[in-house]
């Protein structure tokens, strides 16, 4: 009869959060104005590969560490910008979706997000503050999506400060990791996992 062993795997939360930061703060860039050109051209293999494929991998190993929280957000946001990336790598997808096929894309994300910024309050306060604004960065690119452009450039800026929460989260992960104690903190628990 073979052995019964538990699979102890590394915290993937640092991984699917620097994942979801890097890729978040590359099409944030091009949604606030600032990288133009050729450049938001980036975003599609980093949101596959990266903010993509990353984050699925680090939603299935929380699986593997029970963390409910983790495994729906990394697993979702992963497909999410497997989801993003797609409507610009296939041609014809956008124009064949219809006129405010990408605002209800975003719309239901906005929706998505807000349950999750509502779990978040269970956790630290680092992963509410990185919630909160993800949440209102996809409310405001819904509202740019609708029609309101300006509303998209205020999504942008939202969405690098929402970013920059992200590899704070990631970083404090990795370096209380390496560490054994709390360097960088991310705020007290309110229950445990």
């Amino acid at each position: 009869m073979p052995e019964n062993r538990s699979l102890s795997v590394a915290d993937p939360g640092p991984l699917g959060l620097a994942a979801f930061a890097l890729t978040t703060f590359l099409l944030s860039l091009a949604n606030a104005g600032i990288l133009k050109g050729t450049g938001p051209n980036i975003v599609i293999p980093v949101a596959l590969l990266y903010g993509g494929a990353a984050q699925i991998i680090a939603g299935i190993f929380e699986f593997f560490n029970r963390n409910t929280f983790g495994a729906t957000a990394f697993s979702s946001y992963g497909a999410f910008w497997m989801a993003f990336a797609g409507i610009f790598v296939f041609p014809g997808v956008a124009s064949a979706l219809g006129p405010n096929s990408v605002a209800l894309f975003l719309l239901a994300w906005t929706i998505f997000t807000l349950y999750m910024m509502i779990g978040s309050f269970r956790l630290n306060v680092a992963l509410t503050v990185v919630f909160v604004l993800l949440f209102l960065a996809f409310l405001t690119l819904t509202i740019g999506a609708f029609g309101n452009s300006g509303m998209t450039t205020i999504g942008g800026y939202l969405g690098i400060l929402t970013a920059l929460a992200a590899w704070y989260t990631s970083f404090a992960g990795v370096l209380n990791g390496v560490s054994g104690k709390v360097v960088m903190p991310v705020g007290p628990y309110s229950h445990s996992a």
